[in-house]
């Protein structure tokens, strides 16, 4: 087994199968045409893309906004999908915008040359709704408002990335340097977009395929540079027999435990016992009171996010009424309430669907596009419910405990 390499190339020779890496940077010119030329000049039996079918269709079918259906997606629950989707989009195609490219270029370049050249090619990436619903679901509560302030910081971020700095992200100690930052603030997001998926594309990279659908003994793959180190990694143990090429256990959402479950009900179950305790230890009054606590502080919170979010006036009613009620029940958010209506009263037309992905990128796009206000109703009025159920539950225990303590002290 030997391996030959650069901060930008990597050739191994497993098992008498060359499988040559070509680490990119997705918005670098210089990457358009090394992998052009790689293929060109050294044709492999098939060349191996960081794309999923998803991604690649979005890539392909610059009109797929058209048909998107904004109410069905907050419905299916995939309304923070699509909004990291559009984040994460924008912001490559803002850093595009400084070198002339467009983000994934090399990769639709791999694919026009292994088309040109009758070679087939793989699809190699997990799916990226796997990807950022495992990186969701892993996360601790914390973890998730990290997140979520990443991405609003990158989606809104005004720096500009010079070509230089552009493809100094395929050097090593660039690379090294990023990934360690992202470890140490989001170490579980960096096992599943980094970690998780460099195993994945080794998988799928060593089962490529020649035009006659055996086992091709020469694949160029086509992969973001800091992918390089640990897709060889994996495939140098999958050649060895150290590890399985199977993926089975990363390809899905990781179903919600018993545990996960019961505390789901938890905080709605403790909240109405404490009310109830209210009105057993303080009678009507302070039972009432507590009511009136709950209600307030959920739907006045819910319907400020809503205000914030330049929501319609019926969904900021919406999610003053349903905040404390959804509040209660862990199987319905007051975000699905309030973007639903938001989404009813002001459809989004065709030119807002055109022009999302551009609108996307600006925060004043954010607010002009009906389809993003639509996805700021739901994030924004479902933080302003979470952080009203924490500022009312104080509250109520604060007063209960000293009415307990009046009572029995």
């Amino acid at each position: 087994m030997e391996s030959t390499s650069s901060s930008t190339k990597k050739i191994l020779d497993l098992n008498g199968r060359k499988i040559t890496l070509i680490g990119t940077a997705h918005v670098s010119p210089e990457s358009v045409e090394q992998v052009k030329n790689e293929i060109q000049n050294e044709p492999p039996e098939c060349a191996a893309i960081e794309l999923d079918s998803g991604r690649y269709e979005a890539m392909t079918n610059p009109d797929r906004y058209r048909e998107l259906d904004i109410i069905k997606v907050i419905k299916r629950g995939e309304a923070l999908l699509l909004l990291a989707n559009l984040i994460l989009s924008s912001f490559q195609k803002r850093m595009g915008q400084n070198v002339g490219v467009q983000p994934g270029d090399e990769m639709r370049a791999a694919i026009d040359k292994a088309d040109e050249n009758e070679i087939p090619f793989e699809l190699v990436d997990r799916p990226i709704k796997v990807t950022l619903n495992r990186a969701w679901a892993k996360n601790s509560f914390w973890g998730k408002a990290k997140l979520l302030a990443a991405l609003i910081s990158s989606a809104f971020s005004k720096e500009e990335i010079s070509a230089e700095e552009i493809e100094s992200l395929k050097k090593g100690n660039e690379m090294d340097s990023m990934m360690q930052e992202l470890s140490e603030f989001l170490p579980t997001v960096k096992e599943v977009l980094i970690d998780e998926r460099d195993q994945y594309l080794a998988s799928r990279i060593w089962q490529c395929k020649n035009s006659g659908g055996q086992e091709a003994k020469s694949v160029t793959a086509v992969l973001g540079a800091g992918h390089l180190p640990g897709v060889q990694k994996h495939l140098e143990e999958i050649a060895d027999g150290r590890e399985d090429s199977d993926t089975s256990a990363i390809e899905s959402v990781p179903p919600k435990g018993i545990v996960s479950k019961i505390l789901g009900w938890t905080i709605p179950a403790l909240i109405a016992a404490l009310i109830g305790a209210g009105f057993y230890f303080g009678g009507k009054n302070m039972g009432g009171q507590f009511l009136g606590s709950w209600i307030i502080w959920n739907g006045l919170l819910a319907a400020i996010g809503t205000l914030l979010a330049a929501g319609h006036p019926l969904a900021i009613l919406a999610a003053f009424l349903g905040a404390p009620i959804t509040s209660l029940c862990p199987l319905v958010g007051v975000g699905l309430v309030a973007g639903i209506v938001q989404a009813a009263v002001k459809k989004p037309k065709v030119r807002d669907m055109e022009s999302l992905a551009d609108d996307a990128a600006t925060l004043k796009g954010f607010y002009s596009n009906r389809i993003t206000r639509v996805l700021l109703v739901f994030v924004l009025s479902s933080l302003g419910s979470s952080v009203g159920t924490f500022v009312a539950g104080a509250s109520i225990v604060k007063e209960l405990t000293a009415k307990i303590i009046s009572l029995f002290g």
